[in-house]
């Protein structure tokens, strides 16, 4: 069944954040996103210039809608718009018919751009919705308006720290439980781009589509991560300022769990010959290192196809199975028997891989990627 996500939050005239960032995470990832709008802003990419809250009954009236006739797998609650709709729709999720969803709280407190888009006596009636989440997903700032790491695991809920905001080139996203402290973090560099509106959103999002699909938690964390991080490469550059992210270029057969069949490694004679050929049938080449004698096609859905020349393709052909959760799959994998000749072992070219050969001696890779799978740093 698909999986349905209902996104409480404020729209965004410029969609680059807030309910457009919202319904294209949940799309690009699979799901039906619902919206109950809080709020409606005037924004592009330079900021804010008009806020007009919805009134808090037409927000349970569209939260009530849905639910009535669709049904909820997960919430999203971004930009609330008012301390008495965040008190209201804190309560409406206790309810029977929407007690069972996974609660994804975004509390939004200020636009990319540095406008405010809660006032104090909202961000105080963040503590109900607090107490309902199964996870929250704060920026630095808005963390340290929430009281802390303590403050808000105080309410039950896991802490997705997110590091954006933080100093350094590399950007460091902390998960921790109440009890176990950090339980999850990852690490990544920093990518130089302006068109960072809407990240929260989207992060946000995209975990909620995770588990209303059935992932736990920290697998749709990493998936999310992923996604915004694929989203912030592929973004058009649009706007003088805080540009939108681009969640329509996200090709998710680059973020399943697994196994995805990705690239076959043919053998090669005549690099040059090759090459011409494999353009001469439509593919674009996306990597080109003629003094490896290696090159790297990409077909129109994703897939790839590589060529080797030399010894390294003296053994035939290599079919590639992508999964974004590799140890996961290889550790099942070998309790079932199965022999591999290489261990999931991190390699120099930015990929993780393990190797093993079917009954036949076919050479079979089986490997992980992520923001790489599109985007390696020896791409053309």
């Amino acid at each position: 069944m698909t999986a349905r996500v209902l996104i409480i939050a404020g729209s965004d005239s410029g969609g680059g954040a807030g309910i457009q960032a919202d319904i294209k995470a949940v799309t690009m990832l699979g799901g039906h996103a619902m919206t109950a709008i809080t709020a409606i802003t005037a924004q592009n990419t330079l900021g804010v210039q008009g806020v007009h809250p919805i009134p808090t009954e037409m927000v349970l009236a569209q939260i009530d809608s849905v639910v009535a006739d669709i049904g909820v797998d997960a919430v999203k609650i971004g930009m609330i718009g008012s301390a008495e709709t965040a008190a209201a729709v804190a309560e409406r999720l206790t309810r029977p018919d929407l007690a069972h969803a996974a609660v994804v709280f975004d509390p939004v407190m200020v636009a990319t751009s540095g406008s405010a888009l809660a006032d104090d006596a909202t961000i105080a009636a963040f503590k109900a919705l607090l107490d309902r989440a199964m996870v929250a997903t704060p920026n630095l700032p808005e963390l340290a308006a929430l009281g802390g790491e303590e403050a808000v695991l105080a309410h039950g809920c896991s802490l997705l720290i997110k590091g954006g905001h933080g100093e350094g080139e590399t950007v460091i996203d902390r998960l921790l439980e109440t009890g176990e402290g950090e339980v999850a973090r990852w690490e990544a560099p920093r990518i130089d781009t302006t068109s960072t509106h809407g990240t929260g959103c989207t992060l946000a999002s995209a975990i909620a589509t995770g588990l209303a699909q059935g992932m736990p938690l920290e697998p749709a964390v990493a998936r999310a991560r992923d996604f915004v991080r694929l989203a912030l490469m592929g973004a058009p550059g649009l706007g003088s300022g805080h540009g939108p992210m681009g969640q329509q270029f996200v090709r998710n057969d680059g973020l399943f769990t697994g196994p995805a069949l990705n690239q076959i490694t043919l053998p090669a004679n005549d690099y040059a010959v090759s090459v011409a050929f494999y353009k001469q049938m439509g593919l674009t080449q996306i990597v080109d290192s003629p003094g490896n004698g290696y090159a790297r096609f990409e077909a129109a859905n994703g897939v790839t196809l590589s060529i080797h020349v030399g010894d390294g393709a003296a053994g035939g052909a290599t079919t590639y199975l992508e999964s974004g959760a590799l140890d996961a799959w290889v550790a099942y994998l070998a309790r079932r028997g199965v022999q591999f000749e290489q261990m999931p072992k991190d390699e120099e070219w930015g990929w993780r891989e393990a190797r093993l050969s079917d009954p036949a001696g076919n050479r079979l890779c089986l490997y992980q990627a992520g923001e790489y799978r599109r985007y390696p740093p020896w791409r053309i």
